[in-house]
């Protein structure tokens, strides 16, 4: 039988774990926002010991949990391989995850139950997760250019790519922690388009300010069963002249946002974006003809892959 096509009892365990991001049909999508102005301290660096502290108020107050153990363990299952699916495109220190948010959630999935080896931190490219700090660390790394990708080509929409491998054949679960930032061609990127890391052609989806072809890439099924949470690094959050790294438009957000529905999470840092750039007296995205429009088309009738109503989202601030 086609193993694409098996789903034995462990893997539907597995995905219903994961569906509660898939789009709800009613009710409301929770974000959490939380801040912490101290985070840094007198350094540059986010103190590890305030980043931990910060990720557990953020997951606490998302599930509504006593305790991070308990809330960690609505996320996985003892035995799952865990992908953290980063973004180092910038370089360490900079717009890329933050290595103290990823040892973080490492040390929060162990004691959960998640053994160090069956923890992988992966992005597209093995040059990437050099720079941005995921070499030589005790947690594995690999990129898609070391793992490969799948022979035949998976389609959504106006989408056909190869799928990571480290994806669809090592991952049992997967935590996006992209940046809260902005995008020069796609307007900003977050949690929806962190998945442009996982197929092999990204370079062909950026035209029509990646309107439908984000959205249409998450619909893929092992993103769409994989992914149980999103994390978004918002310690260094960028307004302008993304994705690179680029200091002078660039703000110590000193946070992060914690949801399941992908497109809640974007719309609500595509506004804190917008917010910023109003503040620094910066045009809109939509007056420079960037507005990230594939947000709407995620949520949209036939993509269902989140809300972008601000009334059915739930903004929480902790």
């Amino acid at each position: 039988m086609n193993q694409h096509l098996f789903m034995s009892r462990r893997d539907a365990l597995k995905t219903a774990l994961g569906a509660a991001w898939l789009g709800p049909a009613e009710g409301q999508s929770r974000v959490i926002i939380a801040r912490d102005p101290s985070l840094r301290a007198a350094g540059r660096t986010p103190d590890s010991h305030r980043v931990l502290n910060l990720l557990d108020r953020a997951v606490q107050a998302f599930f509504a949990s006593s305790s991070p153990q308990e809330a960690w363990k609505q996320i996985v299952r003892p035995g799952e391989v865990v992908g953290l699916k980063v973004n180092c495109l910038a370089g360490r220190g900079t717009a890329s995850t933050s290595v103290a948010l990823v040892d973080a959630i490492c040390e929060r999935l162990q004691q959960a139950g998640v053994s160090r080896k069956q923890i992988l931190i992966w992005d597209r490219l093995a040059s990437d997760l050099e720079s941005g700090g995921f070499r030589g660390e005790h947690i594995r790394s690999i990129g898609n250019d070391e793992a490969g990708y799948e022979e035949t080509l998976s389609t959504s929409g106006s989408v056909a790519s190869l799928l990571s491998r480290t994806l669809t054949q090592t991952c049992d679960a997967v935590i996006s922690l992209p940046v809260l930032k902005d995008h020069g061609i796609a307007g900003v990127t977050m949690a929806l388009k962190n998945f442009f890391g996982a197929i092999h052609n990204p370079n062909k989806y950026h035209g029509s300010v990646g309107d439908p072809y984000v959205a249409d890439v998450c619909m893929l099924p092992p993103i769409r069963q994989k992914l149980r949470l999103t994390v978004c690094d918002a310690m260094t959050a960028q307004y302008d002249g993304g994705p690179s790294y680029m200091p002078q438009w660039s703000w110590p957000f000193n946070g992060l946002l914690v949801a399941r529905d992908p497109v809640a999470l974007d719309y609500t840092g595509w506004q804190i974006i917008e917010s910023k750039r109003a503040e620094k007296g910066l045009p809109s995205l939509r007056a420079q003809k960037r507005e990230p429009t594939y947000i709407a088309t995620a949520a949209d009738a036939r993509h269902r892959l989140g809300t972008n109503d601000p009334k059915r989202i739930d903004r929480v601030e902790v």
